[in-house]
């Protein structure tokens, strides 16, 4: 151990997470239909899985595109060959085209300013060590995508601060959370740098507004910092509102000949809508030159195939080809969006009301045995280990409020999604008795006890959240 470096023996990789530790336990007993039907079912992870014989379909009619020919001629050579890190300009032209089209052709994109990334991963982490230095801080509204304390943070030795947001608002960000988190950097003596967000948000599947988005840019405006807009999801936005991206609310609030033009930077990928995390493509977008220099260089250490980019930018420029697969994929989220928001009603659970995503947010609060994280993670537990789904726990997602919890529902069949809310609803209906007793047993007993004496469990209750912040 004493050989290694400190990056090597660190615990910071935030691999302990519980979100992490779901899927290892599903990997030591994954569902099988027929192998292992009692085995754990897979709702941990957000892929799309729902489009695929679109893309099959492509590939089988275009032949010379999957077998690297062009004109019916091998270019294999060609593509084997060294490439430097710019990438190819016919794959970034259809990428940058492609972003337009999701974003319903209502701003454009410059090829010059993209730097492509081995997946969305490289991208936020390249954007780290180019705007931020060991020991700045980044703000982010809470719940946050887990693999954020492993993207921004490790490598790179960035922190993250909180943007505590709530259920009463639907978790929206507002002003004031905008300005605590800002507050609490400074008096731990961090130097913000920016903020990042994930528009349509990563877990809780809803889209920034157009007042969210301009209050943004207010902020970082009046403070002198980034904005990181993670805009990856983009594509899936099945119900109204649509998507706005931070890109078209520059544009129409005159940003252009400011340096807040500079200082928002967009990241984007494949892998969630066209369902291709596999071949790990993601890219950079910034106005900034220096930026799109320093990340372009970086990029060496993750590139993304030639082959990969000429299959792509073959695929990405068949227009009649993406028109297609971007409705038809809208459709079928939608579709098995309303299976699993009814599926769990049906169990007597809700969801936070979502548009976008592969994925919902849960609200079991009503199951937990006391309102702290100690009874969401016996939750977690019980429905990992008796019920065999594999959901994320609010707290792996930094929420502030225990008893939330992320499911995804596009990585699998609609008999599998059944049989997950089947075994949902049997374990609720196991259980409900008992929480419901243990409710009213403490409403009961806090309604036998003095005012004073309610008040006093009332500080203490609120400590204690106060402490899990």
């Amino acid at each position: 151990m004493k050989l290694l470096s400190e990056k090597a023996t660190c615990n910071s990789h935030g691999q302990d997470s519980s979100y992490f530790l779901g899927w290892q336990e599903y990997e030591k007993n994954p569902y099988d239909e027929i192998q292992n039907p009692k085995g754990i079912i897979q709702m941990g992870l957000a892929e799309n899985q729902l489009s695929f014989d679109l893309l099959e379909s492509w590939l089988a009619q275009n032949p010379d595109a999957a077998g690297f020919k062009r004109n019916g001629e091998s270019i294999f050579r060609e593509l084997a060959l060294f490439q430097d890190y710019h990438g190819l300009p016919a794959f970034k032209n259809a990428m940058t085209k492609f972003m337009s089209e999701i974003r319903g052709n209502k701003v454009s994109f410059d090829s010059n300013k993209l730097v492509l990334t081995a997946g969305a991963t490289s991208a936020n982490e390249t954007l780290m060590f180019c705007l931020a230095n060991q020991g700045d801080a980044f703000l982010l509204p809470t719940p946050y995508y887990p693999g954020f304390d492993r993207d921004l943070k490790w490598r790179t030795g960035a922190e993250i601060v909180p943007i505590h947001c709530s259920s009463s608002n639907g978790f929206r960000i507002t002003e004031s959370a905008l300005e605590e988190a800002y507050l609490d950097a400074k008096k731990r003596n961090l130097k913000v740098k920016g903020v990042l967000v994930t528009n349509p948000s990563n877990p809780l599947g809803t889209t920034l507004t157009r007042n969210e988005l301009e209050l943004l840019l207010t902020f970082i405006d009046e403070k002198g910092i980034h904005l990181i807009s993670d805009e990856i999801y983009s594509g899936t936005v099945f119900n109204s509102p649509g998507f706005v991206s931070v890109m078209e609310v520059l544009i129409e609030k005159n940003y252009m000949k400011t340096d807040v033009w500079e200082r928002v930077h967009i990241v984007y990928s494949l892998s969630k809508d066209l369902g291709l995390p596999g071949f790990r493509i993601g890219a950079i977008y910034s106005n900034d030159e220096m930026v799109v220099s320093a990340a372009t260089k970086m990029s060496s250490f993750g590139l993304v195939s030639s082959q990969t980019q000429y299959l792509l930018s073959c695929m990405l420029s068949d227009k009649k080809f993406t028109k297609k697969y971007i409705s038809e994929n809208q459709k079928r989220l939608k579709k098995r969006h309303a299976m699993l928001v009814k599926g769990l009603k049906n169990a007597g659970i809700n969801c936070l009301e979502s548009n976008a995503g592969l994925f919902c947010w849960v609200d079991m609060r009503h199951l937990l045995s006391s309102n702290n994280f100690d009874a969401e993670m016996d939750l977690w537990k019980k429905i990992v280990y008796d019920v065999g789904l594999n959901i994320s726990p609010g707290s792996s997602c930094h929420c502030t409020e225990p008893g939330w919890f992320r499911a995804c529902f596009a990585n699998m069949s609609e008999d599998t999604l059944n049989l997950a809310m089947r075994r949902m609803k049997d374990f609720v209906e196991s259980t409900a008795p008992n929480a419901i007793n243990h409710q009213n047993q403490q409403q009961s007993y806090a309604n036998s006890k003095k005012k004073s004496f309610s008040k006093w469990v009332f500080r203490l209750s609120f400590n204690d959240r106060q402490r899990e912040r």
